[in-house]
């Protein structure tokens, strides 16, 4: 493996800093989105401000920390106004959602850049060795060329391993998203049925 990197020359330092990064983000994301898990307390919350057991509904969405529940905490404490404060917090769960996903799109387009920028410096090598010494030394040619085609394949590999995760971590948002967009109306209509009480 080490051979592997010293051959694929000084352009898979930076590959090796995008491949390390991108793990910890994947590993970072896998764990919050498991943590945050599917929340079975939001029709419960529901049907407790449908009661009118507006302190319960605090008490239990208060103690969560789960987006959706947030959320439903944000429009049950400000009743008068839940809709904006309901869309605010929304937003901001949003933003934690996707935190470091910007890294890891820039790491899918910047990886296979890097590699080919060492694949580019390889042939550079290649060219200069026959310029200098003609075709007499085989080796030194194909070493550059080794080179490019290592530093390729490492780029190309990064993006494509941090690709997987982040489309996996962008369904998952849109489908957190539509859940909180749906037990925010839902529990608007019910403080607005309490209000009209």
């Amino acid at each position: 493996m080490t051979d592997i990197f010293i051959k694929g020359g000084w352009m898979m330092l930076p590959l090796v800093i995008c491949s390390v990064i991108s793990v910890a983000i994947i590993i970072e994301r896998f764990m919050y989105f498991k943590r945050i898990g599917i929340v079975h307390q939001a029709d419960e919350v529901l049907s407790l401000v449908g009661k009118g057991e507006i302190d319960k509904a605090l008490n239990m969405t208060g103690n969560s920390s789960h987006p959706i529940m947030r959320v439903m905490f944000a429009g049950i404490t400000n009743r008068h106004e839940p809709k904006s404060s309901m869309l605010a917090a929304g937003i901001a769960e949003t933003s934690i959602m996707k935190r470091g996903l910007t890294a890891l799109d820039t790491i899918i387009t910047l990886a296979p850049l890097l590699g080919l920028l060492g694949t580019i410096i390889g042939m550079i090598r290649s060219f200069n060795i026959m310029a200098a010494s003609g075709m007499g030394q085989p080796h030194a040619v194909t070493g550059g060329v080794a080179e490019a085609l290592i530093a390729t394949a490492a780029g190309i590999t990064v993006a494509v391993i941090t690709l997987i995760p982040y489309n996996y971590f962008l369904s998952r948002i849109e489908h957190e998203t539509e859940i909180i967009e749906t037990y925010a109306t839902r529990l608007e209509m019910a403080l607005n049925g309490l209000s009209k009480e």
